[in-house]
């Protein structure tokens, strides 16, 4: 292929200005709160204690892309690894759930039967807003589970709700997810790269207690698409759940 030298002066600016613009990005991230999703996760490696991540679109891409770094590209000598998955690999499932009870309802009903009290959901949204997305947090508040968030713009719903929240503070989608990625390669190499005993490991009980208490949230008062809890999305009419989803 010849090469050729780009003189489109429009095209040029605009790949510079982006550039500038995710760099500029960068340097406003919360060190601190990432800090704190690094000692989560380690935390989450020694207990045995699941990650899940779930998300939309290009958030549900990224969704599984952390979840394979978490599980294999975390890994080091001497440590355990992760116990991450994501909730939008299963395309079968998820597109069976949507076409039978509520696209809204589609993580929770994924996440209902493996999460437990001390596991971990990562949210990611772009908006902040997806109400599936937002579903499945209240559902893991409510079993006891960690939540953290990504989002973007000016955080959404997302940002008040979770324990942990990481917000690109941009109102380019594209720029957000492209944030989003480099998150999750970042938090994964601090995670390998660590040796044990290197990280301070607050326990899951005091991390949470200091996130939440630090929001001065009273969650008791939040009313998220209606509930004040996690939404009850069993399907009532049993005959349903066995219908199956046409090809």
């Amino acid at each position: 292929m010849r090469s050729f030298v780009v003189t489109d002066t429009f095209l040029l600016g605009t790949i510079t200005s982006y550039l500038a613009a995710a760099s500029d990005l960068l340097s406003k991230l919360p060190v601190d709160r990432l800090g704190q999703v690094i000692y989560r996760l380690e935390d989450a490696r020694w207990r045995r204690q699941a990650v899940f991540i779930c998300g939309n679109g290009g958030s549900a891409a990224t969704s599984i892309h952390f979840a394979s770094d978490l599980a294999k590209g975390a890994m080091a000598e001497n440590k355990p690894a992760i116990m991450a998955r994501s909730l939008c690999e299963n395309t079968s499932l998820v597109t069976a759930w949507a076409n039978d009870t509520s696209y809204d309802h589609v993580f929770t009903q994924c996440l209902e039967p493996w999460i437990k009290s001390g596991d971990v959901l990562i949210a990611i949204s772009g908006s902040g807003n997806s109400q599936n997305v937002i579903n499945a947090v209240v559902m893991a508040q409510a079993v006891g589970a960690t939540t953290i968030g990504f989002t973007g713009f000016d955080g959404g719903k997302l940002e008040d709700i979770v324990d942990i929240c990481i917000t690109v503070p941009s109102d380019s989608m594209e720029q957000i997810e492209d944030v989003h990625l480099l998150l999750c390669h970042l938090i994964t190499c601090c995670l390998r790269e660590t040796r044990p005993g290197d990280i301070h490991r607050p326990t899951s009980r005091s991390l949470l207690f200091a996130t939440r208490n630090s929001k001065k949230i009273d969650r008791r008062d939040k009313v998220y698409a209606g509930v004040h809890t996690a939404p009850d999305t069993r399907v009532e009419n049993p005959s349903v759940a066995r219908v199956t989803s046409p090809d």
